[in-house]
């Protein structure tokens, strides 16, 4: 069920949410609409003592399951940049 009501934003807030709207590809109405979700959510988490991230963050350590892998990466790497090459001696 949805309800209908009528708020008063700042003009140059309202241009901005117009914007990303438009960038995302959704309406204003589901900007808001995730917005206020997202913020009440945290909120109530917060409260209950859990920490919710935001939706940018979700993902971040996701791929730390790669950690050995990346560790390897970088240690061929120096190895080969510590390598000096012939024509690079005195």
């Amino acid at each position: 069920m949805s309800m209908k009501t009528t708020i008063e934003l700042p003009e140059a807030l309202f241009r901005r949410a117009k914007s990303m709207a438009a960038q995302e590809g959704v309406t204003l109405k589901q900007l808001l609409t995730q917005a206020l979700e997202s913020r009440l959510d945290a909120r109530g988490s917060a409260r209950d003592g859990k920490a919710v991230a935001p939706r940018w963050m979700r993902a971040y350590g996701a791929l730390r399951h790669l950690r050995q892998e990346r560790k390897a990466i970088e240690r061929a790497i120096e190895f080969e940049f510590e390598k000096i090459e012939p024509e690079d001696r005195l």
